[in-house]
């Protein structure tokens, strides 16, 4: 059972995966996409947990691991209350940053075959839930509906005073914040003073705006796990895509849905600490291993088609607004 209260640090994680798991198959997980077509046939209700590797292949930075850093901080200097506290103008600033480089970026194969096989399978009465750490928005973008953004949205702000939280699309989100937020380490902090950083707009309010993301430290919204919980206890076929299975709550995601039995399969470029325990691994980048895997329909040629020509509108929509 998920706890509904769980901070987005990985630090028991490897004490978390060390412990038994009962009578587990440990065998290398089959790349037999025949088998895995079967399952998914058959399959009713499908959870997708998808991670920064997604995204990744849209050309989203993804300020983890080497060489992830925004001027001269890595993501988790940043995005904290602690950092916010302190500093709020740059953390504006580093957000204003990535939220401009999202307006540039398209959602890539994987997205869209993912919001096709949500669009065809729920006419045929199944359900398609995506249960996502990512915060830019694509999956929207690519046109699933049924999404669960655990971590929030690059686009959504919160009040700090009256806790309102409100979707924001506005480039730049407020006019102090235009022409900021280059990453280049030898750029100087814009130090904007706090009464010109994005504020609320609700009346009689005017309190400080923050990002309505989770940062490192702070507890996932309990209603959102319950949600998560119900969706992962209902799945028949769990898909686990470009997510390193490293970061709490979601590393522990798909392993307790395989503990119960029900077939996982990962897609990513490489194995992860969770790997040897699920039915199937594609390794490779997900725009490429994953719309064959989620057809039944067309024939490989015939989605590869089929995919690139949804790409190629998606992109041209977004640059024409």
């Amino acid at each position: 059972m998920i706890v509904s209260r769980c901070t987005c640090r990985a630090s028991h994680l490897y004490a978390h995966l060390s412990k038994p798991w009962g009578c587990l198959d440990m065998a290398r997980p089959s790349s037999d996409l025949a088998a895995f077509r079967d399952i998914f046939l058959r399959s009713k209700n499908i959870a997708i947990i998808t991670g920064a590797g997604v995204s990744a292949e849209s050309g989203v930075p993804t300020f983890r691991g080497a060489g992830g850093y925004w001027r001269k901080w890595q993501a988790q200097e940043l995005a904290t209350p602690e950092a916010f506290s302190r500093n709020p103008s740059r953390v504006w600033e580093f957000y204003h940053y990535r939220r401009e480089v999202m307006l540039t970026k398209n959602p890539n194969p994987a997205h869209l075959a993912i919001a096709e096989c949500e669009n065809r399978l729920s006419k045929q009465g199944c359900a398609v839930t995506v249960i996502t750490q990512n915060i830019d928005e694509l999956h929207r973008r690519a046109g699933s509906k049924n999404i669960m953004e655990i971590h929030g949205s690059l686009f959504r702000t919160r009040c700090m005073s009256c806790g309102h939280e409100a979707a924001n699309y506005n480039s730049p989100i407020c006019a102090a914040l235009k022409g900021k937020g280059a990453p280049d380490p030898d750029t100087d902090d814009a130090r904007i003073p706090v009464q010109q950083l994005p504020r609320c707009e609700q009346k009689s309010c005017h309190g400080l705006l923050r990002p309505a993301v989770v940062w490192f430290g702070e507890t996932l919204d309990s209603d959102i796990l319950i949600r998560v919980e119900k969706v992962l206890d209902s799945c028949d076929l769990c898909l686990v895509v470009g997510t390193s299975s490293v970061v709490y709550p979601a590393a522990m995601f798909a392993q307790q849905v395989a503990a119960r039995g029900i077939p996982v399969a990962e897609f990513n470029m490489e194995d992860t600490p969770a790997t040897m325990r699920f039915k199937f691994h594609f390794r490779g980048p997900c725009g490429t291993t994953l719309p064959p895997a989620l057809t039944s329909v067309f024939n490989t040629g015939a989605l590869r088609w089929y995919i690139m020509m949804i790409y190629w509108l998606t992109i041209k929509r977004n640059q024409h607004g």
